[in-house]
């Protein structure tokens, strides 16, 4: 039987919002086709400003939706089970951290076809970087051309083996404050040598937004482009020599080590 709604989200929190606005906002769907469900009246309101369709019934809009997108906190899942009552869905897109492929399938049962996708906060502007398991599509193409179409509205997709989504979350998915931390050090450095805050923010910014595209488009290995910008005798090397005997990569692997520990934990 055909559906009332072709996407029904759970939850309308910060990402949900992002995505409910990236599909709407790109024509990718048409508003009245997307239902979403949420406790609160204030993320309910904001839904509807943007024609789409608001219920605090899971239930029916589990009922009515072609595919389902999980889009609450870990810890509320269980809730959001209960909630349903036996009336289960048989699409779902999944963006809960740490909530594996096989613990929804226990949930909704095995019939049950679930992608599994890691975003990160430049979702949220449209600029986002996604890790998504779509496996479970893989025989059928309007599936995995939905899926695509819906994430692919918040930035780019690579599409990834599940038991690689620890390491994602802390490349991609936790990424955003690694880079966030640069950036603020990079500025105080800046300050620290004699440059106006606003300088220092915009030289930083802007560095890494076109180091970012440069080794995006360039064919050259980021070791060569390294290479490039340390003249002999000059000043990067300087610096370079400083970041290398404060072991800067074993820090930064570190961490990413330390987050897709805790990725691991927090799906066992």
């Amino acid at each position: 039987m055909k559906k009332l709604y072709k996407l029904g989200v759970v939850g309308c929190g910060f990402m949900a919002r992002a995505i409910l606005k990236g599909v709407v906002g790109s024509d990718f769907i048409r508003a009245k086709k997307v239902v979403v469900s949420d406790p609160s009246d204030e993320a309910l309101d904001w839904a509807i400003d943007l024609g789409i369709v608001g219920t605090q019934n899971n239930a029916f809009l589990v009922e009515n939706s072609e595919y389902v997108l999980l889009a609450v906190k870990p810890q509320n899942f269980a809730d959001v089970c209960r909630e349903l009552d036996g009336v289960y869905p048989d699409k779902v897109i999944s963006i809960m951290a740490g909530v594996t492929r096989d613990k929804i399938k226990g949930a909704f049962g095995r019939n049950a076809k679930v992608a599994r996708c890691m975003p990160n906060l430049p979702c949220s502007i449209g600029s986002g970087m996604m890790g998504v398991d779509m496996s479970d599509f893989n025989d059928d193409q309007d599936d995995l051309e939905f899926i695509n179409g819906v994430l692919g509205c918040l930035g780019t997709v690579l599409s990834t083996d599940e038991r690689k989504m620890d390491a994602v979350t802390a490349i991609s998915g936790s990424g955003p404050a690694y880079v966030f931390m640069f950036i603020d050090a990079l500025t105080e450095a800046g300050v620290n040598l004699g440059l106006t805050h606003d300088e220092a923010s915009l030289l930083a910014v802007q560095t890494v937004m076109g180091s970012a595209e440069m080794v995006m488009h360039s064919d050259t290995p980021v070791p060569e482009l390294i290479k490039r910008v340390c003249s002999k005798g000059g000043t990067t090397i300087e610096a370079v020599k400083v970041l290398e005997n404060c072991n800067f990569r074993g820090v930064i692997n570190d961490a990413a080590a330390a987050c897709a520990r805790r990725s691991k934990e927090l799906s066992e």
